[in-house]
């Protein structure tokens, strides 16, 4: 006992396992000393970000952890740091996320989870995470206003307060960290009906840049119903008519075209 204690930081003793998952080289468990920055893990540990993509966001304490952008990644994982964080250790999960994440989405995804793990027997998750999720769906679809930011927070922040037990007084975080880190984001859904990540499907237009477009024909290939007409040193073109939405010309695409 006297050697764990040993290791860490005056505040959080020993070591933590970490389940590393997501848009990283590395994935698997991972055991740290308390006070391991999240840059060391990510980079040293994960090897860095998949793809070459860009590191956007990491979410730590699983479902209902929240999710922390690149300026916080010296910070040191223990309990004071990641509460200072708006995070928490939770469950041990890291799920790292890239530049083509969505962070309304995110948020609209884990607490669709939450509204589904929800016992039901206290009003304000079983009611609060479900207006919260109604709200979410409205912005990913272009039908949300500015307001419904301030709702948001102020339904989280009653829900953590207020829940009976652990799922609800936590499961508003994913939701309230991307507000507090990604605000642009939700602003952007709402003001310019733009989804910046290229995510939500009903806030894109499928067409082919022409300026950007590099003529290789990955789209067209990526395509699963043959939407996509290319020749060899012509621009692909999109037959909207035919098009499901289904994004995979978005990600096979590597020039944003």
């Amino acid at each position: 006992g006297k050697w764990f204690a040993s290791i860490g930081t005056k505040g959080s003793k020993g070591t933590k396992v970490f389940a590393l998952a997501g848009a990283v080289e590395n994935v698997g468990l991972v055991e740290v000393p308390m006070g391991t920055t999240l840059r060391t893990i990510v980079y040293d540990i994960g090897g860095g970000i998949s793809d070459k993509r860009e590191f956007k966001a990491i979410q730590i304490g699983g479902p209902s952890g929240a999710c922390l952008p690149a300026s916080l990644l010296d910070t040191e994982i223990d309990f004071d740091s990641l509460d200072e964080a708006g995070a928490m250790m939770g469950s041990g999960g890291l799920v790292v996320m890239n530049d083509s994440t969505c962070m309304v989405d995110t948020a609209r995804f884990f607490t669709d989870f939450s509204v589904d793990e929800s016992c039901g027997k206290c009003v304000p998750c079983r009611v609060g995470m479900k207006a919260m999720l109604n709200i979410l769906n409205q912005i990913t679809t272009g039908q949300g206003t500015l307001e419904d930011i301030r709702l948001l927070e102020e339904l989280g922040e009653h829900i953590k307060e207020s829940s009976h037990c652990g799922l609800g007084k936590t499961a508003p975080n994913p939701v309230l960290s991307t507000i507090r880190y990604f605000r642009e984001e939700y602003e952007a859904h709402i003001q310019d009906k733009r989804c910046p990540a290229l995510v939500c499907v009903d806030l894109i237009q499928f067409r082919v840049n022409e300026e950007q477009c590099k003529m290789c024909g990955l789209c067209k290939k990526a395509c699963p119903i043959e939407a996509i007409t290319w020749e060899k040193k012509k621009p692909a073109v999109i037959d909207r008519e035919k098009c499901i939405r289904c994004r995979s010309c978005i990600l096979a695409c590597k020039f944003g075209a």
